[in-house]
């Protein structure tokens, strides 16, 4: 048993690297590649080509463990990068942006979710797929194209962040909602224990900044990265066990860690050992894929694409102004958070464990089939983001002279 597990990691690692290589090579984002990858060798991949199986890796609870950790990780140092200054200085800027961009994108998901016949959890689950942008795709994407030192930057990241803030509460109460079975006194009691322990958490973080120096500070590299990763899987797993969700956990105690001397040696360190489990997140998602649901779904994940690109356009637009920005800065905060990536998934997976058949099966198909392509949208948004955003300015010149 020991030795087939180990193979099939070995297979699931190995692919990774060369799905990612490809990726790299064609100036893609690796996300969809990883996602692909899980795919081709999984359990849902063609029987065979050439009278050769593909069905290499199966969805076992290694691969679902290492999963897990991709979350944690992943939501850690997006927590790591939190300034809680920052968001008290321009609360009430970003709490407008923040608004527009959940008004405009939340109601999009839901018109979608009661258009195609979802109920009231799939119309949650729905809305939370499309709603919020990848934080790791868009801040990526931004550090390739130059943004950051661009005005419309502090747009796009003001309102990651308050979309990370929502996206806690909501992963609380669908975590909840979900795992509870759907029963009101079921859910309630998990809400209460999440909120119970999510709000000890992110007071204990937040209070206790000034002791992280000091107990995760060790010259070893070696116990950095094992105290680092070992607390931040243990808090994950303890939010598990009362019913809250691991990947916010994880996120509060990366804030623990900002404005610390740690957040260099943790991101010099640590990055390596999250992007290993992160392309096992993603890889899990695609063994659990059907590719023959996903296309059922079709429909619904063409009108989806287009209907939340312009969703997000227009309300990254109204976000920039806001901020003051000019038309054409502030179209590319629309272009910069068209993506969507590792939230949407980790809604997927929450979908996964209903016990409403269609909710289980159909959710997360469409969300790994969204996630794919709107990676893809979102990152030629940004690649080709000055010319798009300049030919919008000249657009909307032409109108006004008419």
């Amino acid at each position: 048993m020991a030795e087939a597990l180990l193979l099939e990691l070995g297979v699931a690692l190995s692919v990774l690297a060369v799905a990612g290589s490809v990726a790299r090579y064609f100036d893609q984002p690796v996300i969809p590649a990883y996602i692909a990858a899980g795919i081709l060798v999984g359990p849902h991949a063609p029987t065979s080509v050439a009278t050769i199986s593909l069905q290499l890796v199966s969805e076992s609870a290694v691969v679902e463990t290492a999963a897990e950790v991709g979350i944690v990780l992943l939501l850690f140092f997006l927590g790591l990068e939190f300034d809680v200054g920052t968001l008290v200085r321009n609360r009430r800027r970003l709490s407008a942006v923040g608004g527009i961009d959940l008004a405009v994108n939340a109601a999009v998901g839901v018109a979608l979710g009661v258009a195609f016949g979802f109920g009231p959890i799939g119309v949650l689950l729905v809305t939370g797929v499309v709603y919020i942008s990848s934080s790791a795709i868009v801040t990526k994407a931004l550090t390739d194209a130059g943004w950051l030192a661009n005005p419309e930057s502090e747009v796009i990241l003001g309102t990651l962040v308050v979309e990370d803030l929502v996206i806690a509460v909501y992963l609380a109460v669908v975590a909840a909602v979900v795992g509870g079975g759907g029963t009101v006194g079921s859910a309630l009691t998990t809400v209460v224990q999440s909120f119970v322990f999510l709000t000890a958490l992110a007071g204990a973080a937040h209070f206790g900044t000034e002791y992280v120096d000091r107990v995760f500070g060790t010259e070893a590299d070696e116990l950095f990265v094992l105290r680092v990763v070992g607390t931040t899987v243990l808090v994950g797993g303890a939010a598990l066990s009362v019913g809250a969700s691991e990947a916010v956990a994880a996120f509060f105690v990366g804030t623990a860690f900002h404005g610390t001397d740690l957040v260099h040696r943790v991101e010099s360190l640590v990055v390596p050992v999250r992007d290993v489990f992160a392309a096992l997140f993603f890889f899990a998602v695609g063994l659990g894929t059907d590719l023959l649901v996903v296309a059922d779904v079709w429909l619904l994940l063409a009108v989806a694409v287009v209907a939340t690109t312009a969703a997000k356009l227009a309300s990254g637009y109204a976000s920039g102004r806001v901020y003051g920005l000019d038309e054409r800065r502030s179209a590319r905060v629309g272009l910069g958070l068209v993506a969507r990536g590792e939230f949407s998934l980790i809604v997927a997976t929450l979908a996964a464990t209903s016990a409403n058949p269609t909710i289980r099966t159909v959710v997360p198909a469409f969300a790994v089939g969204y996630v794919i392509a709107m990676s893809f949208v979102g990152s030629l948004s940004v690649q080709y983001g000055a010319t798009l955003s300049e030919s919008f300015k000249n657009w909307r010149r032409g109108r006004e002279s008419l």
